[in-house]
């Protein structure tokens, strides 16, 4: 392959630029009261989408996401300009094994450590928008599971998932070490979807579930600007 194929064919992820700006935007419309999630936890969450068992549309995520009016046209478009990018880069980066997750930083005595914290929370969330068929394949093929081991690890060390056993904190290598195998798990739990897709069964219980949620009271969520297609 010559240079310039693999120039043409690497993903085009959001630059320092554009992630510090989609990170402000973040930051300034997040309430921690809310578990608002930070732009690792955007990532987490399209993360688990781009490895899932089925296609979920921005109506279902974005409001996992937003959650105010755009000042105005034009911030709306940019901001769903820079998150539709940064889903799309996902799947590409994944595809020429080039994934890292963006993962946030806590202040230790001994200086800023990375955390999985936010990540694992916005991944969670994206099983969660799929729970039925996640929850299910879990249940039935202990191989996803295991495939899912470093995340599941890092979700409970973070406190984001309860264990069912006492479960002992990581140490900082172990915890380093399941970072550096996110990379891997999201490719192997992707190829594990393509290999084992959902069944019609699996699809047929989801469809129901939808068809039965029905929040009368709930206002829809408002906002100004242009869903992302």
């Amino acid at each position: 392959m010559s240079d310039s194929d693999t120039k043409t064919n690497w993903p085009s992820s959001l630059d320092d630029r554009e992630l510090d700006e989609l990170d402000a935007y973040l930051r300034t419309h997040a309430q921690e009261s809310e578990g608002h999630l930070l732009l690792d936890g955007v990532h987490g969450l399209l993360s688990a989408l781009a490895v899932g068992p089925t296609q979920v549309l921005p109506e279902e995520w974005l409001p996992e996401v937003l959650h105010e009016p755009f000042a105005d046209e034009a911030e709306g478009n940019r901001v769903l300009a820079l998150l539709a990018k940064l889903n799309d880069s996902i799947s590409a980066e994944l595809d020429v094994d080039a994934y890292e997750p963006i993962l946030g930083e806590v202040d230790t005595e001994a200086g800023p450590v990375l955390s999985a914290a936010g990540w694992c929370e916005g991944f969670s969330r994206g099983i969660d928008l799929r729970a039925l068929l996640w929850e299910k394949r879990l249940a039935d093929d202990p191989s996803l599971m295991e495939l899912l081991g470093p995340v599941m690890a890092l979700a409970v060390d973070e406190g984001i998932l309860s264990a069912e056993a006492e479960f002992e904190k990581l140490t900082d290598d172990e915890y380093d070490d399941c970072l550096a195998q996110l990379p891997a798990v999201l490719a192997t739990v992707n190829h594990y979807w393509f290999e084992h897709p959902a069944t019609e069964a699996e699809l047929d219980a989801l469809s129901r579930a939808d068809q039965t949620k029905s929040e009368p009271h709930a206002p829809p969520r408002h906002r100004s600007g242009h869903w992302v297609h």
